[in-house]
C-alpha cells in the first residue's frame, strides 16, 4: 500500500504525512521541483523533469489495486481509479467507478464554458478547514479499508 500524492499544487501534503505515519503507509509526493525531502522515512519526495503532465504520468504508471492516490487533476484520477486505486480529491471527495465519469464531463463542461466565455471569472471556493478535515477522515477511512 503507497499513498501517491500530486505535489506540486496540494494543499493537504501534511495531512497525508500524518497519516501515512499513523498507519505505517508508504507515501510518494510526486512533483517538478520546489519540495524538500521529507525526515520521515516513509516519505519519499520524487522528483520528475518538468513538462506536461510528467508527475501525472509518474504516477499513473505506478498506482494500483491497494493504493491511494490524492489528486484534483480529473484526467489522473480517471486513469488511476481504472488501474484500481483509491482516489482522494484534497477536499476529501472520493473518486470512484461510479462517479468518476460524470466528474471528468463536468471537468470537461466546465472547460468548454470557460473557454467560451474568455471574462467569465471563477474558478472555485476557497479551500476550507471543514475540507481540511473532510480529507483527513477519509484519507483514514481508505487507509484502514486498504490495510484490511
Amino acid at each position: 500500500m503507497t499513498i501517491y500524492v500530486d505535489g506540486d499544487a496540494c494543499p493537504v501534503k501534511a495531512e497525508c504525512e500524518r497519516a501515512a505515519t499513523r498507519h505505517g503507509a508508504e507515501m510518494k509526493i510526486v512533483c517538478n521541483g520546489g519540495l524538500r525531502p521529507s525526515d520521515n522515512p516513509l516519505i519519499e519526495v520524487v522528483y520528475v523533469d518538468e513538462g506536461l503532465d510528467v508527475a501525472d504520468r509518474w504516477i499513473s504508471e505506478r498506482a494500483g489495486a491497494g493504493d491511494i492516490v490524492v489528486t484534483a487533476d480529473i484526467p489522473l484520477a480517471s486513469d488511476c481509479v481504472a488501474r484500481g486505486a483509491a482516489v482522494l480529491k484534497p477536499d476529501g471527495e472520493a473518486l470512484t467507478e461510479r462517479n468518476i465519469g460524470n466528474v471528468l464531463a463536468t471537468r470537461d463542461l466546465m472547460t468548454d464554458l470557460r473557454s467560451a466565455d474568455p471574462l467569465r471569472q471563477g474558478g472555485g471556493r476557497p479551500f476550507s478547514k471543514a475540507d481540511r478535515a473532510r480529507f483527513s477522515a477519509a484519507l483514514d477511512q481508505a487507509l484502514r479499508k486498504a490495510a484490511g
